[in-house]
């Protein structure tokens, strides 16, 4: 027997305004029924779990355990810009100079994530 992921839970201040900015990165639809204030909300995936914020009273303190890898269409440079654009801050730089590598980013709340190299990147490397 085994189990599967229904959604990925995050625990944050704002709900509703944190899985805005979460629709915005993934280009998903939040539940429709959500309106501000929500102590929970969605967002909705076409494929796999839904990520799933929920309102708690204290703020986030230290790193992440858990994180979540982001693989953009685009390259991982014009998607970093993209997401600092839409409130993501900058957290750490780990790219290599053969192109390997990731970006660590954070969203409005300090839950921090990863941009891994796209398709384009990939391929320009050969990997």
């Amino acid at each position: 027997m085994t189990s599967t992921v229904l959604n990925i839970a995050i625990d944050c201040t704002d709900a509703y305004a944190l899985a805005r900015f979460w629709s915005e990165v993934t280009g998903r639809p939040g539940h429709p029924e959500s309106e501000p204030g929500d102590p929970e909300t969605q967002v909705l995936s076409a494929q796999g779990p839904v990520l799933h914020f929920n309102q708690v009273p204290e703020v986030k303190q230290d790193k992440n355990r858990l994180h979540l890898c982001l693989r953009p269409e685009t390259s991982r440079e014009r998607e970093v810009e993209r997401l600092l654009g839409v409130g993501a801050t900058f957290v750490g730089d780990h790219r290599r100079p053969d192109g390997s590598g990731w970006v660590v980013l954070a969203d409005p709340e300090g839950n921090e994530f990863c941009v891994l190299r796209g398709d384009s990147d990939r391929a320009a490397s050969g990997a």
